[in-house]
């Protein structure tokens, strides 16, 4: 199977998930979005459907890869096989970005289907910045790693989420995914403040964003529980938080909608990717000098 042979450069505007039942609707007009992006697991088989149809949307649209497998935390070295097959997707399919979660989801040769969270110790920190290098090395390319979304903290993390973050950025060379749902969810979770997590975070490091609908449930206690579930439309609370981050950045970033259960028709995905380019321009066009000055005139 052959490279495509688009650009693979990802633009700074909104894409959204690529599902094989969107495929006629996003040719139709690929320029309703900006960019679809794929989880990698899903492009690993030798034939089938997927792959013509992949092929077919990246003559149209950049892509960008996002690995769900390979589980970068894990105790043990990285699945040889597995990033092999992650290398060979690259390769067939040129992604302008390639990303995986700070978690893991093996462990002495059993996989389990969850991203699994990390106590952010010493250890792990070396732990994960040599499977970053091993992954960097086979794809001859610099990942971004995403942010988890959090339900509970580990007594035994010796520094915070984000300072963990920075430190295998710098001794990684790795880019980030920022996950501003995943942010919201940990806020309300863990109880903290989710502004005070953006003004930490590395922001200079974001390559892409973000964004996506989480569900609302309760824990044994009665307390409020948010889960990052992929199942709905963007919520008021994360948007409100991406149009902050855009300002901060002070650019536009690309920025992926999410919607990964009860997918709705490729016209709603598209109105929210319309959406966030929206916000994208606005919180731009509300950080520049010129125009705060304009508003005080």
């Amino acid at each position: 199977m052959t490279a495509f042979s688009t650009s693979s450069a990802v633009p700074a505007r909104a894409g959204v998930g690529f599902k094989l039942a969107h495929t006629e609707a996003i040719l139709a007009d690929p320029a309703r979005i900006g960019f679809v992006e794929i989880h990698a697991e899903n492009f690993m088989g030798e034939g089938g459907a997927p792959h013509p149809a992949l092929e077919a949307v990246r003559e149209a649209l950049p892509v960008s890869l996002h690995g769900v497998g390979l589980s970068i935390g894990a105790e043990g070295p990285l699945d040889a096989a597995h990033l092999a097959r992650l290398v060979e997707v690259a390769r067939r399919c040129e992604p302008g970005l390639v990303s995986e979660h700070l978690a893991w989801s093996s462990h002495d040769g059993a996989y389990f289907n969850d991203l699994l969270p990390l106590p952010y110790t010493e250890d792990t920190l070396a732990r994960v910045v040599e499977h970053i290098a091993t992954v960097q090395d086979a794809l001859g390319r610099t990942m971004l790693l995403e942010n988890p979304s959090s339900y509970a903290a580990f007594e035994a993390s010796t520094m915070d989420e984000i300072a963990f973050i920075r430190r295998v950025c710098e001794a990684s060379g790795c880019g980030l995914i920022l996950d501003v749902n995943n942010v919201v969810v940990s806020a309300a979770n863990l109880g903290f403040p989710p502004q005070d997590y953006i003004d930490a975070f590395p922001l200079e490091a974001v390559g892409e964003i973000h964004v996506a609908g989480h569900a609302e449930d309760h824990d044994g206690a009665g307390e409020r529980l948010l889960i990052d579930a992929h199942d709905r439309a963007v919520g008021p609370d994360v948007w409100s938080l991406y149009a902050a981050v855009i300002r901060r950045i002070g650019r536009p970033v690309p920025t992926l909608v999410e919607w990964d259960n009860d997918v709705p028709e490729f016209a709603a995905l598209a109105a929210e990717a319309q959406k966030a380019d929206r916000i994208m321009a606005e919180a731009l066009s509300a950080g520049r000098p010129e125009a705060a000055r304009t508003d005080a005139a």
